[in-house]
């Protein structure tokens, strides 16, 4: 039995709260909340003064000189988008989006989800300078998504939760695109063109075997700087990375299983030693076992959970306290009235659901099943919950716009909408 020392009193309740994936939606939500008050509090000043300290990254003349906001939103979130890429490979290789019959309905789910809203802020802004902005209203925030459903209670399927799971990989993995395609600013080709082939760099280092963990984040890590350098958005660098981290293991189940139990029989026939520490001949074994292990784990899964938990309570967290922040005064509701906080919250209301709910309807008109034990009034609550778009649609808005009034404006918008899709997908789903 694992000896417990007093450390565990604290670390193993941290864990298990880490561990928990809705808890990481809470922890969103409060440094929402957090950004809200600060900025409508009497140090509103030094909200700003924080976000707009100049930090510097370089070696000699090249130098990277850029305000605290900006490395959470190009820097940061890189590592967010980092953890995107991850989760969407192993979702293509052995998850839900591994075969045309799993992927189908959520795929084509998101693709009506974001082309609805798209439209809707569209037509609202035409021919107006907000225009650009049409990406805002169309992207679905996992982390929140997944929060608001284990509120709606224990009842729910399984399957309804993997539904809006893949719904929502699949919309990070088109808001990628849309980012990469339409929002990346004047393309420099050198910088863009040793990004390129670091980037094939590490597609050789995978074919050849390579799986130090080192070399793809170091190489990596300069993929992101020439990417930044580059106009492409730095973050598109931390999606390409990620698929280059190789997903095979070196030794199949079996024969883990049997050299396992191999090594366990060789730890156990070792004369112990009746103190703390293991014998030369234990250590040994365990260090056999420890390398074992490693060739049974994928790269690309032990990096995912390594960085799961940083994203998820750290990165994600900073990156809405930075730019969650807006002034609610008494004319709040009036400074609603304008066409880019409609187009953001109707895009996200009304044509999130429209669109997952229109293509999942159709899908099911044509054969395919909707999510085993779930019905149409639970598939009602996801289409909502879709509208949750908080942390992408806050990422493009930054991108969209560089007039920092339209900001605030998309800003109000992606936050009264999230609010009203959460609180009715909560219920709909209680009421299913």
């Amino acid at each position: 039995m694992r000896q417990k020392l007093p450390i565990d009193k604290i670390t193993t309740p941290v864990n298990k709260f880490i561990h928990q994936e809705h808890n990481s939606g809470i922890v969103l939500f409060i440094s929402v909340l957090a950004a809200i008050i600060w900025v409508n509090s009497p140090f509103e000043h030094s909200y700003h003064q924080l976000w707009d300290l100049k930090l510097s990254m370089g070696i000699g003349s090249h130098v990277l000189n850029h305000s605290l906001h900006l490395w959470i939103n190009d820097g940061l979130m890189a590592v967010f988008f980092f953890v995107i890429g991850l989760e969407l490979k192993r979702e293509f290789m052995a998850g839900e989006l591994s075969t045309v019959k799993k992927a189908s309905l959520p795929m084509v789910a998101a693709l009506g989800g974001m082309l609805v809203p798209a439209i809707i802020y569209f037509f609202i802004n035409k021919g107006t300078e907000s225009e650009h902005g049409w990406g805002i209203p169309m992207a679905t925030d996992i982390a929140f998504a997944l929060a608001l459903l284990s509120l709606a209670g224990k009842r729910i399927p399984s399957s309804v939760k993997v539904f809006l799971s893949a719904l929502a990989v699949a919309d990070d993995l088109g808001a990628v695109l849309v980012i990469a395609i339409f929002y990346s600013s004047h393309i420099d080709l050198v910088p863009l063109t040793i990004g390129i082939w670091l980037l094939v760099i590490l597609l050789i280092g995978n074919k050849m075997g390579v799986r130090s963990i080192i070399f793809y984040l170091v190489i990596g890590f300069a993929v992101w700087v020439a990417f930044l350098l580059s106009g492409v958005h730095a973050t598109i660098a931390g999606v390409l990375v990620a698929f280059t981290i190789p997903a095979r293991t070196r030794i199949n189940e079996k024969s883990y299983a049997d050299s396992l139990r191999k090594l366990l029989f060789d730890f156990e026939e070792q004369i112990p030693n009746n103190s703390t520490l293991t014998t030369p001949g234990q250590h040994h074994t365990i260090e056999k076992i420890k390398e074992l292990s490693t060739d049974a784990e994928t790269p690309l899964q032990k990096v995912e959970y390594a960085l799961h938990p940083w994203v998820a309570f750290v990165v994600m967290p900073l990156f809405a306290l930075a730019n969650a922040g807006i002034l609610i005064g008494a004319n709040f509701f009036s400074s609603l009235l304008n066409p880019v906080s409609m187009g953001v919250a109707i895009g996200l209301l009304a044509g999130k659901f429209i669109g997952v709910l229109l293509a999942t309807w159709l899908m099911v008109k044509f054969g395919t099943p909707l999510p085993a034990k779930s019905n149409w009034k639970q598939i009602t609550g996801v289409a909502l919950l879709a509208g949750v778009g908080f942390t992408m649609s806050l990422f493009i808005s930054g991108l969209a716009f560089s007039h920092p009034e339209m900001v605030d404006q998309a800003k109000y918008g992606i936050l009264l909408a999230s609010l009203l899709a959460g609180i009715l997908g909560v219920v709909v789903l209680k009421k299913a």
